[in-house]
């Protein structure tokens, strides 16, 4: 049995609250970029993308369903997409947002060692909420907030105070990792501490800052 590379890591009195995409997952790879313009028949790829990017937010508010995203894509795009290459589409896109960070896992892993309460909070649609929860890296969080099932988003601050109602904590006792400067900022105006994500090196010495000790008067 390998151990965890990366230290237990412990935070008392805190919860580390973690966004999922590009943080615990890695950005899709430019090849699943390629594929999917490819299937979709696209011949204006800035057409295509500024859909995709569009309505995103919709999506992942729980207001736009999966097959009703790629078919608002169809329609501005001039493209034809029956429910089968809607669905090759979706199986091309979704596996992309999920691929994982393992520097990510490794610190989360620490964290959950250490004894560190983890919740995770990710603007995603309904389609996540099952991968989010019960992966591998799904078990070692004991809640999951999944932005489509709140009808919300981030960086609003209801979704936030939503997750301290939950946790029965107060924004300082929450620590919010997110990719985003925009999704840092709206927590930190409620009082919680942010830390824009980088790279695992940069959220390992982050988190180990706030673990150390303060220095002696």
């Amino acid at each position: 049995m390998t151990s965890n590379p990366v230290a237990p890591l412990s935070l008392p009195g805190k919860t580390v609250v973690f966004d999922y995409g590009e943080v615990i997952s890695r950005t899709p790879a430019d090849s699943v970029r390629d594929r999917l313009l490819a299937l979709a028949g696209a011949t204006d790829i800035d057409a295509f993308w500024a859909s995709y990017g569009r309505h995103r937010h919709a999506l992942d508010g729980g207001s736009l369903s999966v097959v009703d995203y790629w078919r608002t894509l169809a329609s501005e795009n001039g493209l034809d997409l029956s429910i089968t290459r809607i669905h090759e589409l979706w199986a091309i896109d979704f596996p992309a947002w999920i691929d994982p960070e393992p520097g990510t896992v490794d610190v989360i892993a620490a964290l959950h060692e250490g004894g560190t309460p983890l919740a995770i909070l990710s603007n995603a649609g309904f389609d996540y909420a099952s991968p989010l929860r019960f992966s591998p890296v799904g078990s070692l969080f004991d809640h999951v907030y999944v932005s489509a099932e709140m009808y919300d988003l981030k960086p609003n601050a209801s979704i936030y105070r939503t997750v301290l109602d939950e946790l029965g904590i107060e924004p300082s006792a929450m620590v919010f990792i997110d990719n985003k400067a925009e999704n840092i900022e709206g927590a930190q105006e409620l009082g919680i501490t942010g830390h824009v994500f980088t790279s695992p090196a940069g959220l390992e010495s982050f988190l180990r800052g706030l673990a150390a000790p303060a220095p002696s008067v």
